[in-house]
């Protein structure tokens, strides 16, 4: 006995059988996971400390760009150990 199916059932299912195995294969591709076994990390510590620097100085300079607009004092090393005692107190 010959069953008619309608092709239109065989694409649909077809381009649905394709997608279901291209999501478990993309659910099973891990970049990592060498680096994991391994232990090591993509982080590097002496990068991380630069880029650090960089921002906190970007910061500063920022602050003190708005306080000069206002005209108070720039943020130095002599307002910060002006500062120290009262932040100490409270």
């Amino acid at each position: 006995m010959v069953v008619a199916v309608d092709p239109l059932i065989v694409i649909t299912g077809g381009f649905v059988g394709i997608f279901v195995v291209f999501i478990l294969l993309l659910g099973a591709y891990h970049p990592r996971q060498g680096l994991q076994i391994v232990g090591r990390s993509l982080r590097n510590p002496a990068a991380d400390a630069e880029i650090e620097a960089v921002d906190i100085e970007q910061m500063i300079e920022a602050q003190n760009e708005l306080r000069r607009r206002r005209g108070a004092p720039e943020i130095s090393d002599e307002l910060a150990e002006q500062l120290k005692p009262h932040l100490r107190d409270g």
